[in-house]
């Protein structure tokens, strides 16, 4: 739970765009949700584009290549650091990585949510 809402880190795949006659390649990336704290299906943000996506060498080739897979979020509170949330992902299947997230102040004007009539039941 953070002070907008109920965060949630997901995992999404795309195609990459490859020469013609190449074999297809996907890539699989995370993105983020903040759900309502009153009414959790209702969607206040969610991310346009990733905010974790294969970059690094040991993301981009292993096991699997060109994977980043969302598999844990540690909020910091321990360190008195409430708005740091560390994600655990798999990295291209093969090893473990941890990313930091850092909870803004105000969600960006421009975030998708539902729209206003939305159902709360």
């Amino acid at each position: 739970m953070t002070r907008h809402g109920w965060l949630t880190v997901y995992h999404g795949v795309s195609e990459l765009v490859v020469p013609k006659g190449a074999p297809r390649e996907m890539c699989y990336s995370a993105g983020v949700l903040i759900l309502s704290h009153e009414f959790p299906q209702v969607i206040r943000y969610r991310s346009a584009e990733p905010v974790l996506k294969p970059e690094l060498l040991l993301e981009r080739e292993g096991v699997v290549a060109n994977v980043v897979f969302p598999t844990a979020v540690d909020r910091r509170t321990d360190i008195g650091q409430s708005d740091r949330i560390d994600v655990y992902y798999g990295m291209a299947d093969q090893r473990i990585g941890v990313a930091r997230l850092d909870v803004p102040e105000h969600l960006p004007a421009s975030a998708e949510s539902d729209p206003s009539d939305a159902r709360r039941d």
